[in-house]
């Protein structure tokens, strides 16, 4: 598949899900890396006005689920088992891009580097985000 219909597929499977609810969009998918915004709006930001860190962690997680369950194989599905993320800057108003790169691809868990930015490329947050892989039962 090209990078167009893999964007149009993931894209399409955000309704009815955090993602849509925060206003994600998958914007660059490659094996192994891929991008998508997210808008700092009433969805998104904490009572103070600034983006809420739970917003930012939100999609740096989907970034990687979604990348993870890209790569995980047949018969087996990603999914989320530990999180970190270090809140570096302030954004009150615009776009975050994050940008979602593996650091580890093993048979049972998928280590990702995800980085946010703001519409400056200024660097938001830094996230580590590892996926089990495991069978999928449904």
């Amino acid at each position: 598949m090209d990078e167009a219909t893999i964007l149009a597929h993931i894209n399409s499977k955000l309704p009815g899900t955090l993602g849509e609810s925060l206003g994600m969009h998958f914007t660059v998918a490659r094996e192994g890396y891929l991008e998508a915004t997210m808008p700092v709006d009433q969805r998104t930001v904490q009572p103070y006005g600034i983006l809420h860190g739970g917003s930012s962690v939100a999609l740096a997680e989907t970034l990687g689920s979604v990348g993870s369950n890209m790569l995980a194989g047949e018969g087996l599905v990603a999914v989320g088992l530990e999180i970190n993320a270090n809140h570096i800057r302030a954004v009150r108003s615009g776009l975050v891009t994050g940008k979602a790169s593996i650091l580890h691809k093993g048979r049972q868990t998928h280590v990702w580097d995800i980085k946010l930015y703001d519409e400056r490329e200024h660097l938001v947050c830094v996230c580590r985000f590892t996926a089990a892989i495991v069978n999928n039962r449904a």
